[in-house]
C-alpha cells in the first residue's frame, strides 16, 4: 500500500542485540508491522530504505545486531505499528536497546511558511528489551547521558554525582514497584519515552 500522499516520511534508528539462538526467519517474524505496513511481503522486500544513503534494515550476523537506519512514508497510525514492532523484538533481543522514531512533515516547506508556521515534526523513543529490568537499564542510562550533559554547561562533571544518585533511587523505585504489582511476569511494552510538537526542525538522519 504505496502511501503518494503520506503526511510524514517516518525514520527509523537504532540497533539491536540480539540472542545467539535467533536466525533469520524469526527476525522477519518480529519485524513483520515494519514490512506489512512498507506494503512488503518480505522483510528483504521491504529493508531498503525509501532513502538510497540510508543502509535499511541489516543483520550483522558476526555482531548479532539488528541494524536499523530505515526511512518508510507514513502517518500517526506508525506508532501502533512500533508498539507491536517493539513487543516482538523483547522476545529475540540480548540487552536493551533504544530505538528512535522522527516523523519529519512532508508538507511543510521551510522556504514558503511564514514566519509564525511550525511544522508537525515529532520524535518518539521506543525501549526494547529481553526483561523489563534491561529495559529500564537503557532509559536510565539514556537519561543519565542526556542530564549531565545537559548540567555541565553550568556544574562541572565531578560535581553531579548527587544527580546521578537521584535518578537511580528513581529506577530503582520504579522496578521494586513493577515488582510488587506482580507485572514482572507479562512481557515489557518495550516502549516509552515522551514526545513534542513543532519548534525548529531536526535534521532528517539521526546518525
Amino acid at each position: 500500500m504505496t502511501r503518494y500522499n503520506a503526511p510524514f516520511e517516518i525514520h527509523v534508528h537504532g540497533d539491536v542485540p540480539l540472542r545467539e539462538d535467533v536466525g533469520y526467519e524469526q527476525i522477519q517474524e518480529a519485524l513483520r508491522p515494519l514490512w506489512q505496513y512498507a506494503g512488503a511481503r518480505s522483510l528483504a522486500a521491504a529493508a531498503e530504505s525509501a532513502y538510497e544513503d540510508e543502509p535499511g534494515i541489516r543483520f550483522d550476523a558476526p555482531s548479532r545486531q539488528l541494524q536499523i537506519c530505515w526511512t518508510v512514508p507514513g502517518g500517526e497510525e506508525f506508532r501502533q505499528v512500533m508498539e507491536e514492532t517493539c513487543m516482538a523484538l523483547n522476545d529475540i533481543a540480548a540487552a536493551g536497546a533504544p530505538l528512535e522514531v522522527s516523523f519529519y512533515d512532508t508538507e511543510f516547506d521551510e522556504e514558503d511558511e511564514s514566519a509564525e508556521a511550525e511544522a508537525r515534526d515529532d520524535f518518539m523513543m521506543c525501549f526494547v528489551g529481553p526483561t523489563p529490568a534491561a529495559i529500564m537499564q537503557v532509559q536510565r542510562d539514556l537519561l543519565v547521558q542526556d542530564v549531565v550533559q545537559l548540567m555541565e554547561r553550568h556544574f562541572d562533571g565531578s560535581e553531579l554525582g548527587e544527580v546521578v544518585t537521584a535518578i537511580d533511587k528513581l529506577f530503582s523505585q520504579r522496578f521494586d514497584a513493577l515488582v510488587n504489582s506482580m507485572q514482572l511476569g507479562k512481557p515489557p511494552r518495550g516502549h516509552g519515552g515522551s514526545s513534542g510538537h513543532g519548534g525548529p526542525r531536526k535534521p532528517r538522519h539521526l546518525h
